[in-house]
């Protein structure tokens, strides 16, 4: 596919730096007309459906709008989110298309880059995740490593938003360290099913789910790394959910889950038995980038808002951008936005001229680093924009509601997929290894 580097129309915030560079009439080498096309789509749907709703779901219902999830749902979105790479030919529409008139064959990382930034474009992890998180990592395991039969039986629902799946992955004892999980899978005396016991935790859209994408142990002990399978669980007898009260993100649906002799069909095994880690490792590069998306977004809105808020703010006579030292944190906060933008594409870029597994190979350090990053700058970011506007950022509602409620979600972004520690850590471990096995010599 030919990208051009010729510019575009500009649209959407004209507040310097609130717009990746591709929409700020500057040429790029990585979007092309299908791209835009996508922008143009999402942002009509999104300004539709989501942009005006974030205090009602965050702070008075505290969950999703089902109606919202099935107009996602029929307008293709959830289709286009669900696979963690290019979007199977068969579901696409009847003329070829997805979503926002997009050929199928033409779906690449940069549309997908696209549709999650401007989903977010309303500076809400709560709606964003409460509505696809679940599904953009519950649901890749299942087409890339479950049976045809699995497929057939549970996508069309999926997609079609009559049915919702999570991953389940986290337990109390099991975060960061997946190999330490306990939750229990065993073999019935017919071979038939598989029975469950155990518990997740912090399961985002757990609560709203019909299926649970579940790592259990199918044999060995905790902190063995052989013995994790894949399972997908329905909802039913024997699963028990409960609503966690969190700082923030309150409409994602964090749940505690609990398992107590749930049959599980030994059709629903997804991948082979006792390789579920693979299963769970090919799908961290996908959630770790797909977060440093949402990031990269909300850092964006919180830029937004802080500067505009100093353009209208007197303080002394004279505006709050017209001081020195309110520029020198709007000019931080923009400088470290717009690398990470530069980042984020470049991996975007080397992983869709790499084939799958060798694209987690060589880039899963770089994107454990990236998505580390992105919660360092969205920290400060957040910390800047509530110092800019004061007291106004630090009430709900109002002029300062984003922000005030962006300082509030960090941790959702720096905790979920691998906190920044262990990303920092593990990122580097990678490059190494990459390094020696290439014939480094350190």
């Amino acid at each position: 596919m030919t990208r051009s580097s010729s510019t575009t129309t500009r649209f959407g915030s004209l507040v310097p730096f609130a717009e990746p560079a591709a929409i700020r009439d500057l040429p790029s080498p990585y979007y092309n007309e299908s791209h835009h096309q996508l922008r143009r789509a999402a942002r009509k749907w999104a300004d539709e459906y989501i942009m005006d709703i974030p205090f009602e779901w965050e702070e008075e219902t505290k969950t999703v709008d089902p109606a919202v999830y099935k107009a996602a749902a029929d307008a293709g979105i959830v289709t286009c989110l669900a696979w963690g790479t290019r979007i199977p030919k068969k579901w696409a529409k009847p003329d070829g298309t997805v979503f926002g008139g997009v050929k199928v064959e033409e779906w690449d990382g940069f549309h997908d880059l696209i549709l999650i930034d401007e989903l977010h474009r309303n500076g809400s992890l709560g709606v964003g995740q409460g509505l696809f998180g679940g599904l953009q990592i519950g649901c890749p395991p299942i087409y890339h490593f479950g049976s045809q039969e699995l497929q057939d039986r549970v996508l069309p629902d999926i997609m079609a938003g009559k049915k919702r799946v999570c991953l389940a992955i986290t337990e109390p004892e099991a975060g960061s360290d997946v190999k330490n999980l306990s939750t229990e899978a065993v073999l019935s005396d017919d071979g038939k099913h598989y029975i469950v016991n155990g518990t997740k935790k912090w399961i985002t859209n757990g609560i709203y789910s019909d299926y649970f994408t579940t790592a259990v142990r199918t044999s060995g002990k905790a902190g063995d790394m052989a013995g994790v399978s894949f399972l997908l669980i329905p909802n039913g007898e024997g699963v028990t959910r409960r609503r966690m009260n969190m700082s923030g993100q309150h409409c994602a649906g964090t749940t505690f889950i609990t398992f107590e002799d749930v049959k599980v069909p030994v059709e629903n095994l997804i991948g082979k038995v006792g390789e579920g880690f693979k299963c769970i490792m090919n799908n961290f590069r996908h959630e770790r980038l797909m977060i440093s998306i949402v990031a990269q977004r909300i850092a964006r809105v919180a830029l937004e808002d802080s500067l505009t808020y100093a353009h209208k703010r007197r303080v002394f006579g004279k505006r709050l951008v017209d001081s020195e030292v309110i520029r020198n944190k709007v000019a931080h906060m923009s400088r470290v936005i717009e690398a990470q933008q530069a980042w984020l594409e470049s991996i975007v870029y080397a992983s869709e001229h790499l084939p799958h597994d060798l694209a987690n190979q060589r880039l899963g350090g770089t994107t454990a680093l990236l998505k580390a990053h992105c919660g360092i700058t969205l920290e400060l970011v957040a910390r800047e924009a509530v110092q800019i506007m004061g007291g106004i950022a630090h009430t709900r509602g109002g002029v300062g509601e984003r922000v005030e409620r962006i300082r509030r979600d960090v941790k959702g972004v720096v905790i979920p997929g691998g906190s920044e520690e262990i990303m920092l850590d593990n990122g580097i471990k990678q490059e190494l290894r990459l390094a020696l096995g290439l014939g480094a010599k350190l």
